[in-house]
């Protein structure tokens, strides 16, 4: 297990050295890859476009088998005893769900379509709708993604935007990053509250809410990579507020390690840094396939609506 103090030295060293590399770091920071753009190892392979390449893909490959309602129930309710007795006011509780697909690792990164995308080695890929940070002109931006509808239903967007507890609870996670990028960043606010855009969800269309943060950074950013990206981690969108204790809540209540789950990965091409949140995850463990998935609990969540996005949000995007 790699120290945090190490991955900011090797972070900073790499900006430092102001030639282009990649990065992945795991969600509890004791794993990481950082690599030179042009030395990247043949086990890494990632894709940050607007649009893949791919026109259409069938999504009938993925079977689920989620976790039972009681054993949501059992997490979610002690959840919600943290939530009553002040220690926490959001978190992102997540599961692992047994899934069957026809399609290999390989297969499933040429064939989803996502903005971020990443398969390392044979163990995982990820097709992620969500941005981390990114770092131009000498400013930071994050943008967090926090609520999500079917887009089939009526008016959606304009109830998703409207209903209290997801107003609430995305109010926190702007709240959080905002105060995140006060620690690396100077003139902090927030550019854009609650916006909608449209993501596929395999056989279906879901609308994600997001809002953009921006703050102003010195001109030699890049030689203290390291420290910003640490200084952050993990991020706000996927642990909860206050984050250290909604960190140690959820490391009690989860029944498995996330690993890279829920890290982030990005590149520095010399003049900007983009990064993305490793969420839309499916983890090979020997001959099975798991699918890493969860959601917000604050103290307005309904459990049956949160069961049921936790297995929304198992698809592979098309």
């Amino acid at each position: 297990m790699l120290k945090k103090e190490n991955i900011k030295e090797k972070l900073n060293r790499f900006g430092s050295s102001n030639e282009p590399f990649f990065f992945m770091l795991s969600y509890d920071l004791s794993k990481c890859e950082i690599h030179k753009l042009d030395k990247l190892p043949n086990y890494i392979n990632f894709k940050l476009t607007k649009k893949s390449d791919i026109k259409s893909f069938e999504n009938s490959y993925l079977e689920k088998f989620p976790v039972d309602y009681n054993s949501y129930k059992q997490a979610f309710d002690l959840i919600q005893e943290h939530i009553k007795k002040g220690n926490s006011y959001l978190l992102n509780l997540t599961f692992k769900t047994k899934i069957n697909t026809k399609l290999s690792l390989d297969e499933i990164f040429q064939k989803a379509q996502a903005r971020f995308k990443l398969k390392y080695k044979d163990e995982f890929v990820c097709f992620s709708p969500e941005k981390f940070i990114e770092i131009k002109k000498d400013k930071i931006y994050t943008y967090p993604m926090k609520g999500t509808i079917d887009a089939k239903i009526l008016n959606a967007q304009a109830k998703i935007l409207a209903d209290a507890k997801e107003m609430a609870e995305h109010t926190m996670v702007v709240d959080l990053l905002r105060n995140d990028l006060s620690i690396v960043s100077s003139k902090v606010r927030v550019n854009k509250f609650r916006y909608c855009e449209k993501i596929n969800a395999g056989e279906k269309q879901l609308l994600q809410v997001s809002s953009k943060i921006s703050g102003e950074l010195k001109s030699d950013w890049n030689n203290n990579i390291g420290d910003i990206l640490t200084s952050i981690l993990p991020a706000g969108s996927i642990t909860g507020t206050p984050k250290k204790k909604t960190v140690e809540i959820l490391n009690s209540v989860e029944t498995y390690d996330r690993g890279y789950y829920t890290g982030i990965a990005g590149i520095y091409d010399k003049k900007t840094l983009y990064s993305f949140v490793l969420i839309r995850f499916i983890q090979k463990e020997n001959s099975n396939y798991f699918y890493k998935s969860g959601g917000g609990i604050t103290c307005d969540s309904n459990i049956d609506l949160e069961y049921k996005e936790l297995q929304d949000k198992i698809y592979i995007p098309s």
